[in-house]
């Protein structure tokens, strides 16, 4: 009874600022992936007034993603240089641009090049949170950490379909996109005044920062400053990084397929109406919430429960173990016989993949030199979206050649196989310099 007592004391006399942070991270990535998500609930009736096919909606969903990859690597790199505040929040600024002009477009060549803007401007979101993390919280928590933020990734499609098609009906596809970028505005005069790094928060508690510190966070030294010796091109040559960003780019292509044709997938094959797509296109990401945070606590268990010693082992079977079995669930989501088995499928492969997600955005803090942690994040992401970029497009074409989506489904047991071969096999110890 004593030692409870005095963990509970310790625990509140260390304080707990470090979870407002992923507080102001999951509201940013939840507005970030807000507007993403625009589009696919927007798709069908900028199909019908601007005459677009399934193959334009994945031509735009392509071209984002491939340059959101490539924009990954300045990114990562900007965020490691400057800091994880400037550069976040230039790019919220710049990315609220970005979907207000998408409201303005009027034909697919206007609108290709609004998601390339959107593309460059979203880039540093996710690195730069994986850098903020790293700097925030002791090694130990980092996963439990992402797993939160990272839930915004579903938190934004969950709450999107609700709200923006209660937008669409009354007001049109346009309205989406001039709100959406509305609300990254305000979003970023709160940030601006809430974020500090920890050293230089006003109210951090020396108890607080202690913990963090001897737990292997603080703010890292910026690159070119540091003791590391690694280059940024050097973290090409290590078999950990390129591991991660084979296993990133299968999960990416598995996530594409909901990102981009989920709506479209419920009201073509389970005859949803508009007015009915809110609530049933969200229920999925609902899952992807609970995978997230599982995701992250479970590698924290495995390791408190002393079930395995290395912490990047246990990140490394959470992250396998989720990518095969949601490659079981996903290829069952065509042949479910219902709307109830369909949707219950898509929550079950939403909430694994939530759980790979999270757990490996984790990992650049144990894998990577602290003052490139957003450098290696980014290269994964990078990775990831360059290749990833290609599935809406094939999607789409098969889509269109074959008036079914089952061909995209079935290939993802293949994919998710290869995403947990890659993890486990190739990223299998931390970079270490010259090593």
């Amino acid at each position: 009874m004593s030692t409870l007592v005095n963990t509970d004391a310790a625990s509140k006399k260390i304080g707990k600022k470090r979870w407002f942070v992923v507080f102001l991270l999951l509201i940013g990535g939840i507005i970030n992936y807000l507007d993403r998500a625009a589009l696919s609930i927007a798709a069908l009736d900028m199909m019908k007034d601007l005459h677009l096919t399934n193959n334009d909606i994945g031509l735009m969903g392509s071209v984002f993603a491939l340059i959101y990859a490539m924009c990954q690597l300045p990114s990562g790199w900007l965020v490691d240089k400057f800091g994880p505040k400037k550069v976040y929040s230039w790019a919220i600024g710049l990315w609220s641009g970005a979907t207000m002009l998408t409201g303005a477009c009027s034909n697919l060549t206007t609108l290709l090049f609004a998601r390339g803007i959107l593309g460059i401007t979203e880039a540093p979101c996710w690195p730069g949170a994986a850098k903020i993390t790293a700097s925030w919280f002791p090694k130990k928590e980092r996963a439990l950490a992402t797993g939160f933020w990272d839930a915004a990734s579903k938190w934004g499609p969950a709450i999107a379909p609700p709200i923006l098609v209660a937008i669409i009906v009354p007001f049109g596809w346009r309205a989406l996109f001039f709100i959406a970028g509305g609300i990254d505005l305000i979003f970023l005069v709160f940030f601006l005044f809430a974020y500090h790094q920890s050293e230089k928060h006003p109210t951090l508690s020396k108890e607080e920062l202690d913990y963090i510190k001897e737990g292997g966070g603080g703010t890292a030294e910026k690159l070119g400053n540091s003791e590391v010796t690694i280059s940024w091109g050097g973290l090409f040559k290590y078999k950990c990084v390129w591991g991660m960003i084979l296993g990133w780019f299968c999960y990416v292509w598995m996530m594409n397929i909901f990102t981009t044709f989920l709506p479209l997938y419920l009201m073509k094959t389970q005859n949803i109406e508009l007015k009915a797509l809110g609530i049933h296109a969200s229920i999925p990401y609902f899952g992807g919430i609970v995978g997230a945070i599982g995701g992250g606590y479970l590698s924290k268990w495995l390791m408190e429960k002393e079930i395995f010693s290395d912490l990047l082992v246990a990140k490394r079977v959470t992250i396998s173990v989720s990518a095969l079995l949601a490659g079981v669930a996903v290829v069952a989501i065509p042949f479910a016989i219902s709307l109830t088995g369909t949707l219950a499928l898509l929550v079950i492969a939403m909430a694994l993949l939530s759980a790979l997600s999270a757990t490996g955005w984790a990992l650049p803090g144990d894998v990577a030199p602290a003052s490139m942690v957003a450098s290696v994040g980014s290269v994964q992401n990078f990775g990831g979206y360059f290749a990833g970029s290609l599935s809406p497009l094939v999607i789409g074409m098969i889509a269109d050649a074959t008036g079914s989506y089952t061909m995209a489904f079935v290939s993802g047991r293949i994919i998710a196989g290869c995403a947990a071969s890659c993890y486990w096999f190739i990223v299998r110890k931390p970079i270490v310099a010259n090593a």
